[in-house]
């Protein structure tokens, strides 16, 4: 479990991205923050979140935490950016958060900051960073499948 971590938030995620930096910093992971690096509230998450999307294709080994109000646009733009699969969590059920990497490989989460306290992110983040990819063959086939509509 020893990734990098690639974070990214507008205005309305940049509290909670702060506070989980804080908790992934102090579990010993390695972090990059690309923004928001302060509080902004005309900025636009696709500036940030492309840049995450980005820096996570690009490095096999890292995985990205994105947040935003509800985390639905975050993880749409996160999504456009090709071998992104990134899933949405905005509470209630973990176990949402256990099947976007044990059958997806998703490799951002992105977080809705409005509709979760610390403590309920950060064991999100926790649960999905501890949970692999089943590497079952009909999972593997199915995300071949999602990578092939991207060529």
């Amino acid at each position: 479990m020893n990734k990098k971590i690639i974070l990214g938030t507008d205005h309305a995620g940049f509290k909670l991205k702060e506070q989980i930096k804080k908790y992934l910093l102090k579990e010993g992971f390695e972090v990059e923050d690309v923004g928001a690096n302060r509080f902004d509230p005309a900025d636009d998450y696709p500036d940030f979140i492309s840049k995450a999307a980005k820096k996570v294709s690009a490095d096999k080994n890292s995985r990205g935490i994105v947040f935003g109000a509800s985390g639905q646009g975050e993880a749409i733009t996160a999504n456009k950016t090709k071998g992104i699969r990134a899933a949405v969590y905005y509470g209630k059920n973990m176990e949402i958060v256990k099947l976007s990497r044990m059958h997806n490989d998703a490799n951002i989460l992105s977080l809705g900051a409005s509709f979760l306290t610390r403590d309920e992110a950060i064991s999100a983040v926790k649960t999905w960073l501890a949970t692999g990819f089943t590497e079952e063959k009909r999972h593997e086939r199915r995300i071949k499948k999602i990578s092939d509509i991207e060529k």
